[in-house]
């Protein structure tokens, strides 16, 4: 069986076992999914006061609230593995997730420059939900986990072929768009962010593997 590489391994605490029904790649899936879905929500909260499409405004509301659903239930999975959320991810970029510099610009831009940093950051972000959910249903244990693996990949191919229809019919660039927002500069902008994302502003380690369960 392939190994999936997920962007780098979650470990838990030292003292702490999964309880028998979840294996390593059920809580490792786990805890990479959380702050994922946790970066994704911070950049759909943006779009309502600074895109310049109803349609990907109202994709991202619709976004943002299966995000807000997935993380209650990845929490109470997570709880249920009896392994505790000690943020082993903090501070790391991993492909698919909403990078901090990523949050920062598009803080600082509105209109078509804040539409295509949305549309290409969610693009993104669904393709690797998507492969991180394959890998859960084939090589995770837990029914709890495996099911919910299962319901975000369902989610994220509807959200996935909404948004390549509006990115279809999005405009081209054009020269003389403006990209700065009102209101508080890049700095206030970084600060803002910095401070819901826990902090987060240093690189991630190179990228290692799950194991196969067994």
């Amino acid at each position: 069986m392939a190994l999936l590489a997920v962007g780098c391994s979650a470990q838990p605490t030292a003292g702490s076992s999964p309880r028998p029904a979840f294996n390593a790649t059920d809580t490792a899936w786990i805890l990479l999914m959380i702050p994922m879905a946790e970066r994704a929500q911070l950049l759909t909260d943006l779009a309502p006061s600074r895109t310049a499409d109803p349609g990907l405004a109202e994709l991202a509301a619709k976004t943002g609230s299966a995000l807000r659903g997935d993380l209650r239930r990845l929490r109470a999975v997570l709880r249920l593995s009896g392994v505790p959320d000690t943020h082993p991810h903090e501070g790391h970029n991993m492909p698919g997730m909403v990078s901090l510099g990523t949050l920062e610009k598009a803080a600082a831009t509105n209109g078509q420059a804040f539409d295509r940093i949305l549309t290409d950051a969610l693009r993104a972000g669904f393709t690797q939900s998507r492969l991180l959910c394959a890998g859960e249903q084939t090589q995770g244990q837990a029914d709890e986990a495996t099911d919910l693996a299962a319901a975000i990949a369902r989610s994220t191919a509807e959200q996935t072929s909404r948004l390549d229809q509006l990115r279809a019919a999005q405009p081209a660039p054009s020269g003389d768009e403006t990209t700065v927002a009102p209101g508080p500069g890049p700095s206030a902008a970084r600060t803002s962010v910095a401070s819901r994302t826990r902090g987060v502003q240093r690189a991630g380690p190179p990228a290692p593997k799950i194991q196969n369960r067994g």
